[in-house]
C-alpha cells in the first residue's frame, strides 16, 4: 500500500488497464463491477477510519462503460464521505450521546420505581 506523510494509507479504488478496481478485503484489488454490498460497506467503514486514497474518475483511463459507471458513482459518493468525515462523525458521537442520556435517564427512573415498589410492599 502507498505511504503518505509517514503515515499508512490505503488505496481503495484503482483505474488501471482501462478498468476500475476496488481493494477487497484480502488486500487485492478486484474488478468493480465485482463489488458487492458488504464491499461497499467495508469501504466506507475504511473512509470514516482510516487515512484512504482513491483514483479520480478518469474517462479516459477507465475505457469499460460498465466501470466507468460504477467506479464513477462509487468514487463520488466515498469522495464525498471522505470530505464530510468528520462531520459524520461528530454528528454519530452526538446521536450516540442522546440515545445514551436517554437510555441513563430511563434506567435511573426504573430504578426509582423499583424502588417505590419495594416500599410500599412492607
Amino acid at each position: 500500500m502507498p505511504m503518505k506523510d509517514g503515515g499508512l494509507t490505503m488505496k481503495l479504488l484503482k483505474a488501471d488497464s482501462n478498468k476500475g478496481f476496488f481493494l477487497a478485503l484480502d488486500g487485492n484489488y478486484r474488478v468493480i463491477d465485482q463489488i458487492t454490498k458488504e464491499d461497499l460497506l467495508r469501504l466506507v467503514r475504511c473512509v470514516l477510519s482510516n487515512d484512504v486514497e482513491f483514483d479520480e474518475y478518469d474517462e479516459e483511463v477507465i475505457k469499460n462503460q460498465a466501470h466507468q459507471v460504477v467506479y464513477k458513482s462509487i468514487y463520488r459518493n466515498l469522495q464525498s464521505l471522505k470530505e464530510r468525515r468528520q462531520e459524520f462523525i461528530d454528528e454519530s458521537e452526538r446521536l450516540y450521546l442522546e440515545d445514551y442520556k436517554r437510555y441513563a435517564e430511563e434506567a435511573s427512573q426504573q430504578g426509582a420505581l423499583s424502588g417505590h415498589g419495594e416500599l410500599l410492599r412492607r
